[in-house]
């Protein structure tokens, strides 16, 4: 699952995980964050603004890191594996800010295992600013929100994406999010053991 930074994500995810496990379902919940938050919110206190290239770097071995566990754990796992957040979203973070893609993590993404569905949830970034700034836990300018929704849609990725409208309620987004999983998604990537 990726979207830009108030897209609904966390908050989707897990509603998909409570929602299987409801109707008697397994599920797995797995974040993949980069520590872009938490950075920024140190950059805001200490005012000190580290370079592109350097917090790229940072983020990159996080958000690795993360995912390489979260496919290790998916492959024990049985029934709905939601992993929010990829490596995407850091191809996607690069060509906001104009880095180029490199060869690393297109190459990890062509031999990791492929998701069964990949749930792009797509908003306004003025929804999205406004959710961000009534969350208060953090803070995007309008213009980098706008700038990272164009750089997903410019990722040659995109297309195999299926996207899903975000702009409305939580219960709408959920509703729609467990239509496509239930159409497309029950099935594991992996067999296990």
């Amino acid at each position: 699952m990726t979207g830009i930074d108030g897209s609904g994500k966390s908050t989707a995810a897990h509603a998909l995980v409570e929602s299987a496990r409801s109707e008697g379902g397994e599920a797995l919940l797995l974040a993949n964050h980069a520590g872009r938050r938490t950075m920024s919110l140190w950059g805001a206190r200490t005012r000190i603004r580290l370079p592109v290239r350097l917090m790229d770097a940072i983020e990159t071995t996080i958000r690795v890191f993360n995912v390489l566990l979260s496919h290790v754990q998916a492959s024990r796992a049985n029934g709905l594996v939601v992993m929010d957040r990829h490596l995407h979203c850091q191809l996607a973070l690069r060509e906001a800010k104009g880095l180029p893609r490199g060869w690393f993590l297109p190459w990890l993404l062509g031999v990791l295992p492929a998701p069964d569905l990949h749930l792009h949830l797509d908003v306004q970034p003025a929804t999205a600013h406004q959710r961000i700034t009534a969350r208060g836990t953090d803070e995007e300018s309008l213009a980098d929100l706008a700038a990272l929704r164009a750089a997903y849609r410019r990722l040659p990725e995109y297309p195999g994406f299926t996207e899903v409208d975000a702009n409305g309620s939580t219960d709408d987004v959920g509703r729609r999010l467990s239509a496509y999983v239930t159409l497309g998604a029950r099935v594991p990537a992996h067999s296990p053991g």
